[in-house]
């Protein structure tokens, strides 16, 4: 005798099939697609935070960027072009030397300067500019853009009458919602589809002294949103990450400890969670056997936050089809000068499986080549014309560079290149800044320093008669090259010629430009400082 099978089951197992069906090609689908592309920039840190590097002392806790590392592997002769937050980011997402910059401000700055380029926080990227975003979308890629710019050009920001005043004052909560959303559509215009969560700048310049503060939940928020929103879509994602932190303040109130509910557009309504409790970030760190410091703590918030987009990842089933890079924009032992303490800064590309060259690769590779990595990682095709870098997927894929490979640094005032084992640097102000009177000095540096005072910001001099830096023509150098200015650190710092022998000599201590045993290898490094710096736009200047 049959069974006579209801009809209601029939259909429901009929649904249950076909959905079974559509969730397998689905994941099919999201297996022979093109990866997604996370690209992590942190901004300011120092040799000790590097704990995926064997060697650093332990001194604090960050346990998702070394799971990166763990799954991934450690670009260990990884460089920046340019060891400053603007032209840092600038040479990532364009592939190519800041001094190709073709923004206003640049160019004037340069003619300002007797035709010499002038690399410092002036390198803007503006619409017309064909950046990795653009190149992305037009590809077929959803991209997305939170945290910290300082790169994408957006002017005619506002800053409120009274630096001091209420961030709750109805006209200081109408400016700072403007320039977030003029901000945001500034950063779309060149090629970014999700934008949100932006600081413009860093936290003390986004005009009122009471929103100074860094909110990393915020930021998570917007990257995991952008996770949310687009993982179950065609199109695969790429969305560019930009921590504020570790740079300053990094004092607690106003940084892992400030008010939750301040940001870079005022007050929220309520505190973010997306991230672990900031409560507990001094007990994990005590808890792990290390000291709380705020440094401690900032770099754990940080860390959380990578730990937050990874978790987002795995949660809707993108994490297997992801590529991350985490990148420091500059090594912050020297910032503001092309010696390694601001060049060198190793990184991390990160997936699932690994890559065949394993856990560490020894290529030397520069910040210009992750534009033409990533569209490589993404299968698109393009001319090796469009960059300066090349691409570093075939020594991630186990193939080895080829010998003889030179990196050309360049900031301010000062250019450099590594050869092999040599590094030689030049360092040439115009004459407009070597030939600055007395008086021109004193009024430049009251300037600035009013300014500073105004943000409650620190001073570095108030002594006009102060050198200058490889960065800047202010006495005694701004606050972001400060740490490194003058002799202090670099017995040959003021040196116009400078040679080291990084192998035997990596802090760069004694200057071998004037050694008679260095002279043929100090020209044949100036021949290839002179071939390179002729391929690019404007002037160095020649002693």
């Amino acid at each position: 005798m049959k069974t006579k099978v209801p009809f209601v089951a029939i259909l429901l197992t009929a649904l249950i099939l076909n959905e079974t069906a559509s969730a397998a090609d689905r994941a099919t689908e999201k297996a022979d697609r093109q990866p997604n592309v996370i690209f992590f920039i942190t901004d300011d840190m120092l040799p000790h935070h590097f704990n995926f590097l064997s060697g650093t002392e332990r001194k604090i806790l960050t346990p998702n960027i070394e799971r990166l590392a763990d799954t991934g592997t450690v670009m260990l002769n990884q460089y920046t072009v340019s060891p400053l937050c603007t032209p840092s980011r600038y040479s990532c997402l364009m592939g190519r030397y800041p001094s190709r910059a073709v923004n206003p401000f640049f160019l004037q700055n340069t003619e300002k300067n007797s035709g010499q380029t002038h690399v410092e926080f002036n390198t803007h990227i503006i619409e017309s500019d064909r950046n990795i975003a653009k190149i992305l979308k037009d590809a077929g890629y959803v991209t997305g853009f939170v945290g910290k710019n300082h790169v994408i050009e957006v002017n005619d920001l506002k800053r409120a009458k009274d630096y001091d005043s209420s961030a709750k004052l109805p006209e200081n909560v109408s400016f700072l919602k403007s320039n977030h959303d003029h901000v945001c559509q500034g950063i779309r215009e060149v090629g970014f589809d999700y934008v949100d969560r932006v600081y413009h700048n860093n936290p003390d310049f986004l005009g009122l002294y009471e929103v100074a503060v860094h909110n990393m939940d915020w930021i998570t928020e917007g990257g995991v949103n952008f996770i949310e929103r687009y993982h179950d879509r065609d199109e695969p994602m790429f969305l560019y990450f930009a921590t504020t932190l570790p740079h300053g303040p990094t004092e607690a109130e106003r940084a892992w400890n400030a008010n939750p509910l301040l940001s870079a557009v005022g007050y929220l309504d309520e505190p973010i969670t997306v991230q672990p409790a900031r409560e507990t970030i001094p007990e994990r760190i005590e808890a792990a056997g290390l000291k709380v410091t705020d440094d401690a703590c900032n770099m754990l918030w940080v860390d959380d936050a990578l730990g937050a987009l990874v978790d987002k990842l795995e949660e809707v089933g993108e994490l297997e089809n992801t590529v991350i890079f985490f990148f420091n924009d500059q090594w912050m032992e020297s910032k503001g000068t092309v010696y390694q303490g601001g060049t060198h800064t190793p990184g991390i590309v990160s997936r699932k499986d690994g890559f065949p060259v394993g856990s560490t690769c020894d290529a030397l590779v520069s910040s210009i080549d992750f534009a033409p990595t990533i569209l490589d990682v993404a299968k698109i095709p393009y001319a090796s014309s469009d960059f300066d870098g090349v691409s570093f997927l075939p020594y991630l894929n186990g193939q080895l560079q080829d010998p003889g490979r030179i990196l050309y640094f360049e900031l301010g005032y000062g250019r450099g290149i590594i050869k092999g084992n040599l590094k030689y640097m030049e360092l040439r102000y115009p004459e407009e800044v070597t030939n600055m009177t007395k008086s021109e000095r004193k009024k430049l540096l009251a300037n600035w320093n009013a300014k500073r005072i105004r943000k409650h910001m620190q001073i570095v001099t108030e002594d006009p008669s102060a050198g200058f830096s490889h960065l800047t023509a202010i006495p005694g150098g701004g606050h972001a090259e400060a740490k490194s200015t003058g002799t202090k650190h670099y017995p040959g710092y003021y040196d116009p010629d400078q040679l080291y022998d990084l192998a035997k000599d990596p802090r760069e201590q004694k200057n071998l430009a004037k050694d008679p045993e260095y002279k043929q290898k100090l020209e044949e490094m100036q021949r290839e400082m002179k071939k390179k710096i002729e391929t690019l736009p404007g002037t160095f200047g020649i002693l």
